[in-house]
């Protein structure tokens, strides 16, 4: 992207111009307007993993973005309790079952007894709520969170032949009333939901009500997975609810294990040891949570697969020990992962709307059609530890859409701004985000060769100075590109190209970067669809 140039210099800099268009025939606009942003209905389904742990840092300091219904506690091939009765378990092809561990049927898996990191995370917030509240109102209560915690399906992983609190909670919400849809993340196994499901299955199937039942359902029900952790979407969800939407976000920033492998250099500094502990571990309750290389913790007493908390080891040397090394080790106080980040960062309202379609794309990354099928991202289980290492890498190669946009740097500063919200007093001693507005809709019908002007508003609370520019987010049906005039100052001109057919839409940024410390951004979308002559 282009470096940002336009300075603007006041405390309160709103360009006050009314929204024009040049074109030869007339334009039809939609009544939807520069309004706030809504707070997406938002269901946590996770499993006890170093990823997820640190996820749910980062997505409760966005709580203020959203309208958290469930914290939950789930299974996954990776995570599960057992029943405590003795019951032994075991699936082939599972995690247990890799590198010859030998050691299922167990009673279970990688679950640390008295297992609370959704609970641990939470009083931490409520440590730093009073700081937190000062610089954004819309904060959650730690009361309110707390209410939000169940214990899904979490005996075993895939099992889902009974309800949970969890399930129960999900289900509710679910049949509920409240408009609008209801987004449910998967960060580990998809058990819990699917017993959400198959209680409402079995309860109205064969009733009068199940047609319009299974229809409000699957238009409400917005799943974000971080894939089939246990095969229950592919063996219920899907074959059974198959018209409810599947959003598995791709191509953005790399957030799971292993970013730093292969990272430009740009976002490489993002990473670091020296970073981290700079802008995360050294802010409060919640940095002493989050998880980084070489830490000296460890999930669960003797668990084989989690070296991570170890260093001064090599790969070889840790494999003598008896782990099971299927990611190669990286420096002490590094970045570690925040797989999850995936599923939830779209819903957040820094303005690009990225929840409203999983095409739209943000922070998350974006859907397409064969990334939305949950088979296109096979399971490393049957891998050797060389081989999974090498399946992530190539992945994140994969992954990296040359047209898509490097968010990591802003997602990297304004997460590192909310952990100092955490610690800081007093709202002047900290940054805020700039606020964007555009002059006039969001939404346009224009014509093949016509010009349109579009006209931003910024301002930022800390007085700070501000850069904008807008630019064209490649994620419209237009695939080609569009000229943009004057691309950095509040006034824009944009060209819709001649070859443009009706139908298709092009998608246009307003962005507004300020320059505290660290610097933040925001931004405002403009879709352009073209009209059919």
């Amino acid at each position: 992207m282009q470096l940002l140039l336009f300075r603007l210099k006041k405390k309160h800099l709103t360009y006050l111009i009314g929204m024009t268009i040049v074109f030869h025939f007339s334009i039809k606009v939609d009544a939807q307007t520069s309004m706030e942003q809504p707070r997406p209905r938002i269901v946590v389904t996770a499993d006890p993993e170093l990823d997820d742990n640190n996820s749910l840092i980062r997505f409760l300091l966005y709580s203020t973005d959203m309208e958290i219904e469930g914290l939950i506690y789930a299974s996954s091939q990776y995570h599960w309790k057992g029943d405590g009765k003795g019951t032994k378990w075991y699936v082939p092809g599972r995690e247990y079952d890799l590198f010859g561990m030998d050691t299922c049927p167990c009673e279970s898996w990688r679950w640390a007894e008295g297992e609370r990191f959704i609970h641990d995370i939470v009083e931490a917030y409520e440590q730093v709520y009073p700081n937190l509240k000062q610089h954004n109102p819309n904060y959650p209560t730690p009361d309110y969170l707390k209410s939000k915690i169940r214990f899904g399906n979490i005996e075993f992983d895939g099992d889902f032949s009974k309800d949970t609190p969890g399930s129960n909670l999900i289900k509710s919400l679910i049949l509920d009333d409240e408009p609008g849809p209801l987004f449910i993340t998967a960060w580990g196994g998809q058990s819990t939901i699917a017993r959400a499901l198959k209680s409402i299955q079995d309860q109205y199937e064969y009733t009068t009500d199940w047609e319009s039942i299974k229809s409000k359902v699957s238009r409400k029900v917005i799943l974000l997975p971080n894939g089939d952790q246990d095969d229950t979407y592919a063996i219920y969800i899907k074959p059974n609810w198959p018209d409810i939407e599947y959003r598995q976000f791709t191509g953005g920033p790399r957030y799971g294990y292993g970013a730093p492998i292969n990272a430009s250099v740009e976002n490489a500094k993002f990473l670091t040891s020296a970073w981290m502990k700079e802008n995360v571990l050294d802010r409060g309750p919640l940095g002493d949570l989050y998880r980084v290389w070489g830490d000296g913790k460890q999930m669960v007493k003797g668990d084989m697969v989690d070296y991570f908390g170890l260093s001064g080891y090599t790969d070889e040397e840790l494999k003598k020990m008896g782990y099971f090394v299927w990611m190669p080790v990286q420096a002490k106080g590094s970045w570690l992962s925040e797989g999850d980040n995936v599923t939830f960062m779209n819903m957040l309202g820094n303005g690009l709307r990225g929840y409203e379609k999983g095409f739209y794309g943000g922070w998350g990354g974006r859907v397409s059609e064969t990334q939305n099928d949950p088979n296109n991202f096979p399971s490393t289980s049957s891998l050797n530890a060389d081989e999974m290492a090498a399946s992530i890498g190539a992945q994140n190669n994969q992954l990296a859409d040359k047209e898509y946009p490097n968010f990591f740097p802003q997602v990297q500063r304004d997460f590192a701004n909310r952990l100092k919200w955490s610690i800081t007093e007093k709202y002047s001693d900290a940054n805020h985000e700039p606020e964007i507005s555009i002059l006039g809709p969001l939404h346009l019908l224009a014509s093949p060769g016509q010009k349109i002007q579009l006209h931003g508003s910024v301002s930022d609370p800390d007085g700070d100075n501000l850069s904008t520019k807008w630019w064209q987010f490649q994620v419209g049906s237009y695939p080609g590109k569009v000229e943009i005039s004057n691309s950095n100052s509040l006034q824009a001109e944009v060209l819709i190209p001649e070859d443009a057919v009706g139908g298709q839409t092009i998608h246009i940024i307003f962005e507004a970067t300020d320059d505290g410390t660290p610097s933040l951004t925001r931004y405002k979308r403009v879709i352009v669809t073209v009209k059919n002559e």
